[in-house]
């Protein structure tokens, strides 16, 4: 296989537009699969609650925002208040420490801790709440996870990935007013993404459609492969044993620039589960589906 595209998703487990985004991703994932070089890069959004609360943020606004701004995304929420504001810093650096605990866990940790975000009122700046959290998370060691957020290697590796998000100045997503100054320099917003390949470096800064994506790896790798949907919607739930929302599936499931049927893709998955072959796990005002 050719040179693989190596993908940089500058990205905060907080950040509604980053989750919003999921979909879109994982479509890249089933159509390009190991032709993208995935890698993860922690933003740290905010490192104490108090930021977000003197910008205006409250529980109940926070809550409204997800209900009103976020739900038309399709992926699932839990909107209501929590307790107070939470900062993200805690919860980036715990996905930290699972990549340098097990290279590769970052992922799983990171979805565990989005979806906690937003389907529940956790305050996941708390580390028993983290823990909570990351309970589900096949494999994962979670006390050596948590005791390791305050370690000199979690705390040294967070750095360099806020320091590498905060490096956006004279970036096509400045240009295009999708970076954001909220700490001094010039930083990548939730969920920014960088494809390289040879010396091409291209930038989708921010919240993109699917085929802002799809357009940038086709040009890229014009001589690639790109899977297509699949006819039987089983083989998602194979290829992502994770499980996936209803809204993944139904962009799984859609052919070229057609909207994504969320009733169809619904559908699909409801007849899996009554043949046995897959589980509806509710989540937020959703579910997740995985193989049975």
């Amino acid at each position: 296989m050719a040179e693989p595209v190596r993908v940089t998703l500058y990205n905060d487990p907080g950040c509604p537009w980053a989750y919003s985004a999921q979909p879109a991703f994982r479509a890249l994932q089933w159509r390009y699969g190991a032709q993208l070089d995935w890698r993860l890069v922690l933003i740290g959004l905010t490192e104490r609650a108090q930021q977000y609360v003197d910008r205006g943020y409250t529980p109940l606004g926070t809550a409204e925002g997800y209900a009103r701004r976020y739900r038309r995304f399709g992926m699932p929420f839990g909107p209501a208040p929590r307790e107070r504001v939470v900062g993200t810093g805690r919860a980036c650096r715990a996905i930290v420490a699972a990549r340098l605990w097990s290279s590769g866990a970052e992922w799983a940790v990171f979805r565990a801790l989005q979806f906690a975000w937003f389907t529940t009122t956790l305050l996941l700046d708390e580390d028993d709440a983290i823990a909570e959290a990351l309970q589900g998370v096949p494999g994962l060691d979670v006390g050596a996870v948590i005791g390791a957020i305050d370690t000199p290697e979690v705390e040294e590796a967070y750095q360099r990935d806020r320091t590498e998000a905060r490096t956006a100045s004279g970036s096509p997503p400045e240009l295009q007013g999708k970076t954001a100054t909220t700490d001094g320099p010039v930083r990548f917003t939730a969920p920014s993404v960088v494809f390289e390949h040879g010396d091409v470096r291209l930038v989708a800064g921010g919240w993109q459609p699917v085929e802002a994506y799809d357009v940038i790896v086709a040009n890229l790798v014009p001589d690639g492969e790109r899977r297509a949907v699949p006819d039987d919607p089983a083989a998602l739930l194979e290829r992502f044993p994770g499980g996936l929302t209803t809204q993944e599936v139904a962009q799984l499931l859609t052919h070229g620039n057609d909207a994504p049927d969320r009733t169809e893709a619904e559908a699909a998955m409801l007849r899996l589960v009554a043949l046995g072959s897959a589980t509806r796990t509710a989540l937020g005002d959703d579910a997740v589906w995985a193989r049975a």
